[in-house]
């Protein structure tokens, strides 16, 4: 089958950037394991998909194919513009190192979790929590925390 011109701009015209399926399981994901963070740091690097400042930690949520990764879908290559494909992505990556690079230059800590990775949502949520640490209690002293101190 073959796309018209308009056909395909209309299609990828509808590629999100933000909110993105893979994007919204990981933060409904974190929220259930008692995190919170801000979205979309637009003043950072490469405007990380999650930043968490108090603890100088960032997020990014890459789809597989859109972002290079050496897993099955992303190692697919298109029938057809080949050249212009592997050029798009192969600079995605490059600006993804870049972005990278810059954040933890600044000090931050940088995970990228892979949009092949949600597969396994129990070995998802042990990586982002060794990453990040315990939730936070707000500065409160664990009796405080926990509601009633008795």
């Amino acid at each position: 089958m073959t796309e018209t011109a308009e056909h395909r701009s209309w299609t990828m015209s509808r590629v999100k950037s933000k909110d993105t399926t893979p994007e919204m399981t990981v933060r409904r994901l974190l929220h259930s394991m008692g995190y919170r963070y801000r979205l979309h740091g637009g003043k950072l690097p490469g405007k990380p998909d999650l930043v968490f400042a108090g603890r100088k930690k960032v997020v990014f949520i890459h789809g597989c194919w859109w972002h290079g990764h050496d897993c099955k879908r992303g190692a697919r290559i298109p029938s057809t513009r080949q050249e212009y494909w592997l050029a798009k992505v192969g600079g995605n990556r490059e600006r993804d190192a870049r972005n990278v690079s810059s954040l933890e230059q600044a000090g931050w800590s940088v995970l990228v979790v892979w949009e092949c990775e949600l597969k396994d949502r129990v070995a998802l949520a042990a990586r982002l929590a060794e990453f990040l640490g315990g939730p936070s209690s707000f500065g409160l002293p664990p009796s405080a925390s926990s509601g009633r101190s008795s």
